[in-house]
């Protein structure tokens, strides 16, 4: 596949894309692309919509940029791997970070879940939407991860398909290397659903319920307690090491 250019401005777009079609930019797109970066008319950036892979497109307008001219596809359309991460939703910018940390680290849907200790019981799904799509912008991915509402976790738990590998990342299991404990672990040809629990860590009783699932890995993250947005960032990335798409062939 050819290598994202990373020196042309990138935007999502909610529309069909093809060769020789037209796009409106909204008012927001629109002041993005002109007053923030200066760009005008006959100008070229890149535009994904998450389906139709990447395409060149010509800013298009006399005073202010209002439409773009597509004109040539530079990337097809890609999949992410099927990894989903789970997580009690944090405060603000530290949930900001956490789901573009997600997005970049391939993440295909992101599933907010409440637990006992959760201190976040409100998630404005917009927000993380546009926070996923700026992520995306900036990095090159092709694929907008799926953003759901906030659900109990023993409901989630209650209606997920039980042949998915569960991999439970938990500050009270025994201490062992995280690697050979996924090489070990069970096959993930069903897809993946990556947990983390909230700060004050999850109840015993939840504990308990996660434990007795199918499928389920429980996973040590090292010697030490990190912090949520940590754990995130250090869960997604032995997952993919491991069995997701950065050891070669996808295999999620």
């Amino acid at each position: 596949m050819p290598l994202a250019d990373f020196r042309k401005p990138r935007l999502f777009v909610d529309a069909d894309l093809a060769a020789g079609i037209s796009v409106a930019l909204d008012r927001n797109q629109s002041n993005y692309l002109g007053n923030v970066l200066r760009l005008s008319d006959g100008q070229t950036i890149l535009i994904f919509n998450g389906r139709d892979g990447e395409w060149q497109a010509a800013i298009s307008g006399r005073k202010r940029p209002d439409r773009l001219e597509v004109v040539a596809r530079t990337r097809p359309q890609d999949r992410l791997p099927d990894l989903t991460y789970v997580f009690a939703p944090l405060k603000h910018a530290r949930l900001d970070y956490m789901v573009q940390k997600a997005v970049e680290m391939g993440a295909s849907t992101l599933q907010p879940v409440l637990t006992r200790f959760t201190q976040v019981t409100r998630v404005n799904a917009m927000r993380m939407r546009a926070n996923a799509i700026e992520a995306a912008e900036q990095c090159g991915i092709l694929s907008i991860a799926a953003v759901t509402e906030p659900v109990p976790l023993e409901r989630w738990l209650g209606q997920r398909e039980g042949r998915r590998l569960l991999i439970f990342c938990d500050e009270a299991a025994e201490t062992a290397d995280p690697v050979a404990a996924l090489q070990g672990g069970m096959a993930a040809s069903h897809g993946i659903d990556l947990l983390i629990g909230p700060e004050g860590g999850f109840a015993e009783d939840e504990r308990s319920l996660l434990l007795r699932q199918p499928q389920t890995l429980q996973l040590s993250l090292g010697p030490r307690i990190l912090r949520a947005d940590t754990a995130a960032v250090a869960a997604l990335a032995l997952a993919q090491a491991v069995l997701g798409d950065w050891g070669g062939p996808q295999r999620v």
